[in-house]
């Protein structure tokens, strides 16, 4: 089978590796670690690259990565054409592209969640009454894409009331932040729950923790996700069973009654609270970089999956293996503000060689001379699998010290807690 998959990420680099075990790939536009970038031959063998857009290439089945093409339709328009697409369409890709939309068809569906008030550019005072009105910690979110860095969390009532006025001025996110969702926050543990649909069934894959804050100890501005870890010892089968019940299945059949054919992957965002877990968001594509530590445990067909998704026939059950992997991003220097770009890469191949690890590239390119630089915030995504959380760890820390670039800076307690809590007589970790 021939696979087309659209993006140049992270999670589109760990796609196109799971993809190429048992399709020929193709990636529009790709990045270097994708094809000719160091790395795995193995990895590359039935990867290619193109700048050709994906209308205009054949192949059996499309996958769509990121979230802007899919606001934008383009899994209609292939549709339209008679292709096999995995990815929703317009109307079901709002989920994402408005945080508004999400929230009324959570409440619809009667879908645990946070308190919330959606408001525009022209309610400014409304908003701020209702921000008001609650307790706090304040949670302040851009209604419309913002590349995952459109969220404030604070217990400072101040800078929350800042933060919305900024946002609907449109001096934050522009024309994205002209409406805003403000909620309650929730206290707890975070998880991910990534789940394939063909619009009616369901097949969750493993669960998996990110972090989201840019410095150690959940400190600094809110990003794109500094790392991941999988599995979540909080997150049992008996509890993703519940989320299923009282969250996917829930928001699917609502998305039904409103007429939408859902395909593709549903990412719950969760807080596992005292009173149960809660739906924080929606995204309507995998997450990065949970995609980087979840593939790397799937144990099946995953070109086969997506396939039966995408085709409105799912019936693969995946199975996940009985390890861990831990994803460590490393970033470039004033990321997320304004990310310096340009600077060259050391010590992929020196990674290349460690047994478990890849460095999944998320912002890189040749230069001139072909050499691999820095061309994002977020450039790599360091993960490894071991047998335990521990040992997961250690290896993603190490093959991340062997690289290097003028300004990389990465977050040095990924997964710690976790890998203490599996191995609590170990010292392994190092105080990271």
């Amino acid at each position: 089978m021939r696979v087309c998959l659209v993006g140049s990420g992270g999670r589109e680099h760990a796609l196109a590796v799971s993809l190429s075990r048992t399709a020929e790939v193709v990636v529009t536009p790709g990045n270097p670690g994708m094809s000719t970038g160091p790395g795995r031959a193995d990895d590359r063998r039935r990867i290619t690259v193109t700048e050709t857009p994906a209308e205009h290439l054949e192949a059996d089945l499309y996958v769509i990565g990121p979230e802007q093409p899919l606001v934008e339709g383009l899994a209609d328009r292939l549709r339209g054409e008679g292709r096999l697409v995995f990815g929703p369409g317009a109307d079901g890709a709002r989920m994402e592209g408005s945080k508004a939309f999400m929230k009324e068809v959570l409440a619809e569906a009667g879908v645990p969640t946070a308190r919330f008030g959606a408001f525009d550019h022209e309610e400014v005072g409304e908003a701020i009454w209702f921000l008001r009105s609650l307790e706090g910690p304040w949670v302040v979110k851009t209604d419309g894409l913002a590349a995952g860095k459109g969220v404030l969390v604070t217990e400072d009532l101040g800078e929350a009331e800042a933060d919305v006025r900024a946002k609907l001025s449109g001096e934050s996110f522009g024309e994205a932040g002209r409406r805003v969702v403000i909620e309650e926050g929730l206290v707890g543990e975070e998880c991910s729950l990534l789940v394939v649909t063909d619009g009616t069934r369901v097949v969750p894959l493993a669960p998996a923790q990110d972090f989201k804050r840019l410095l150690d100890g959940d400190g600094g501005p809110n990003t794109g996700g500094m790392g991941a870890y999988s599995p979540v010892a909080a997150a049992t089968d008996r509890l993703v069973d519940q989320i299923l019940d009282e969250a996917v299945e829930p928001t699917l059949a609502a998305l039904r009654r409103r007429g939408i054919d859902y395909r593709g992957v549903l990412y719950a965002g969760l807080m596992l609270t005292a009173e149960g877990p809660r739906i924080l968001e929606y995204n309507v594509r995998f997450g990065d970089p949970e995609t980087q530590v979840v593939l790397p445990r799937f144990e099946e067909d995953l070109t086969a999956l997506l396939a039966e998704a995408a085709s409105g026939r799912l019936r693969l059950q995946p199975r996940t293996s009985p390890g861990a992997a831990v994803c460590v991003v490393m970033a470039a220097e004033d990321y997320p503000a304004s990310p310096r770009v340009g600077d060259r890469i050391d010590g992929l191949e020196a990674v290349a060689l460690l047994p478990g690890v890849t460095a999944f590239h998320a912002g890189t390119r040749l230069d001139g001379e072909g050499a691999v630089v820095t061309a994002g915030g977020r450039v790599l995504g360091v993960t490894a699998t071991g047998a335990d959380l521990p040992t997961a760890r250690d290896r993603a820390y190490q093959a991340a010290e062997l690289i290097s670039w003028e300004g990389a800076q990465y977050r040095t307690d990924i997964a710690l807690a976790a890998a203490r809590a599996a191995a609590p007589e170990s010292t392994t970790g190092r105080n990271r």
